[in-house]
């Protein structure tokens, strides 16, 4: 299958705690720890792409929590990867380059068509649904983020969204939900 990362998509969150221990499996296998520690950050803090791709390694160094301005709102953000440090800082002490996930051209980070291209090799290594994407981090997060807490008010304010109607659809929620009461409607 021809994938292309301009081509627009609905992709959805890895509702399937399996289905995400296999990526992570996948993408240190079949892709590279720049690759795996992407994802990891990624499903465990919701920032966008463009967000991640601009750490350094010396942001993260020794930090269990960072803020960060978010790229597309030039908001403010605090970034908590206590869950994640120990991961991350394995990580740091094997990656040489400034860049957390440094490009092997140059010294700069990998773009997000490459980003897109590793999680869909991954993706493709353990029979993912095709709607995989660099949004599937971010919603991957705020769905687990709402199952474990309900709290779409605070979703929303992580995920700098302006109305709770707008965080649910993000996440798929809404889509989910209907179609769990349409299982179980009889007449």
């Amino acid at each position: 299958m021809n994938k292309n990362p301009n081509q627009i998509k609905d992709v959805q969150p890895i509702r399937s705690k399996q289905k995400i221990e296999d990526m992570k499996w996948s993408l240190r296998r079949h892709c590279k720890e720049r690759d795996h520690i992407l994802f990891l950050i990624g499903i465990n803090t919701g920032l966008r792409v463009g967000d991640l791709l601009k750490l350094k390694t010396k942001d993260l160094r020794r930090k269990k929590k960072v803020t960060i301005l978010e790229g597309k709102t030039n908001k403010a953000r605090l970034i908590n990867l206590s869950n994640i440090y120990e991961e991350v800082q394995e990580y740091i002490k094997i990656n040489d380059s400034e860049w957390m996930f440094p490009s092997r051209k140059g010294d700069k980070t990998i773009s997000t068509v490459q980003a897109y291209r590793q999680l869909n090799k991954a993706s493709d290594m353990v029979d993912m649904p095709d709607g995989i994407g660099t949004h599937t981090l971010r919603k991957t997060f705020g769905y687990w983020f709402y199952k474990q807490t309900k709290d779409v008010a605070q979703l929303q304010n992580i995920l700098n969204h302006t109305h709770p109607r707008i965080t649910l659809d993000y996440i798929g929620i809404t889509d989910e939900e209907i179609e769990n009461s349409l299982n179980n409607f009889v007449l």
